[in-house]
């Protein structure tokens, strides 16, 4: 008789909220994900801290606002003692508050706005951020094969169609300056900031794509901005593309690259999720496929699924150069592994030799030379 082969064991997730209905939300939206389970939902860091004395979790859920210890704090402690992968799950940084970035600082994986569903669309939406969330942050512990952990699926997955129709044919594109297009999802905050640090003011025009709810974008680029030598902002609709400059786009917006005679600007819509994502890195890359072409650089850094990857392949066919962040440097690595399976990148580079790399592209495309 053959033995049937054993089921993976579940995540196990421990809850950490002061309400109980909170709670019991959080719980009833981890537990739709078969491979997720809570082992404890509690009050608050004291009881949190009993209970992983019994047993650690793969993963924690933690609210910011808690009684006794605040969720900073229990943060800052349980990477001295246990580092665990952390997801902050709170209302309190709905605004793009400071706390967002003392949150990943300090190194949570993840920040998320604590969801207060009312539709079952909203609900459904709430779930695949928040078990997306947790799949990623432990993808990197459960085995060798990082990333190999697939997203929460309830229902179909949209493509970039859905906000900007795919074209019949490649057309001619004029030569313009250099622009570059990013796209990035878990460990993309820190990924950002260590190539974004590292470039001059002279560097060319950047677009990112960085999945993160409404409200965390502004916070996060007035952060980066305070780092680097470069421009960082949150894009609004129209914005110029110009040298020096980043546009980040704003949470719950799609961002595009359009290009009008030799200048470039950003358009923000809205629209449904994209790759279970709004905004999508597939929307941006399919518009700097269209609009920019041979002109453009499109890298992809770490995140889980396959947001970009297909765009990516129509930004390389479009004789745009690739770039995807290798597997070593990744904290998931999932988007730039299907960019490479779908055969859409040019070459694959460790993190820290991308802005050299961006550089090099600017000055080739100035000179007219290949990438």
């Amino acid at each position: 008789m053959v033995t049937p082969p054993a089921r993976p064991q579940a995540t196990r997730v421990l809850i950490v909220d002061d309400s109980a209905a909170a709670r019991a939300m959080l719980k009833m939206i981890i537990e739709s994900d078969p491979a997720l389970t809570v082992m404890a939902a509690v009050p608050d860091a004291f009881a949190a801290a009993r209970r992983m004395r019994e047993e650690l979790p793969d993963a924690i859920l933690l609210d910011l606002e808690l009684p006794g210890m605040d969720g900073l704090t229990f943060l800052r402690k349980i990477m001295q003692q246990h580092p665990l992968p952390v997801i902050v799950c709170s209302s309190h940084v709905a605004e793009g508050s400071s706390a967002m970035m003392t949150a990943l600082e300090l190194g949570a994986v993840e920040v998320i706005v604590k969801p207060a569903p009312r539709t079952p669309d909203e609900r459904q939406e709430a779930a695949i951020r928040i078990c997306d969330a947790i799949r990623a942050a432990t993808s990197t512990r459960r085995s060798a094969g990082r990333g190999d952990l697939r997203p929460l699926a309830p229902g179909p997955k949209l493509t970039a169609d859905e906000i900007l129709p795919p074209l019949a044919h490649i057309r001619p594109t004029p030569r313009t300056g250099p622009v570059v297009c990013i796209g990035a999802s878990t460990g993309g905050t820190e990924a950002l900031r260590a190539i974004l640090t590292e470039l001059p003011a002279s560097a060319p025009p950047i677009v990112v794509v960085q999945h993160m709810p409404q409200g965390f974008t502004a916070a996060f680029a007035r952060r980066l901005d305070s780092l680097c030598a470069l421009s960082v902002t949150e894009a609004a609709d129209g914005d110029p593309v110009l040298p020096g400059q980043v546009l980040i786009a704003p949470g719950d917006r799609h961002l595009l690259l359009r290009r009008r005679n030799l200048a470039y600007r950003v358009a923000v819509v809205g629209g449904p999720y994209v790759c279970r994502h709004r905004p999508a890195v597939d929307v941006l890359f399919r518009s700097a496929a269209q609009d920019a072409a041979g002109n453009a650089l499109g890298i992809i850094l770490t995140g889980m699924g396959d947001d970009g990857a297909r765009s990516m392949l129509e930004m390389h066919q479009a004789g745009a150069m690739t770039v995807a962040q290798d597997e070593d440097s990744c904290v998931v690595y999932g988007m730039p592994r299907e960019a490479m399976r779908l055969g859409g990148v040019t070459r694959q580079e460790p993190l820290h030799r991308i802005p050299a790399l961006i550089m090099q592209f600017a000055r080739n495309h100035a000179t007219g030379a290949a990438g």
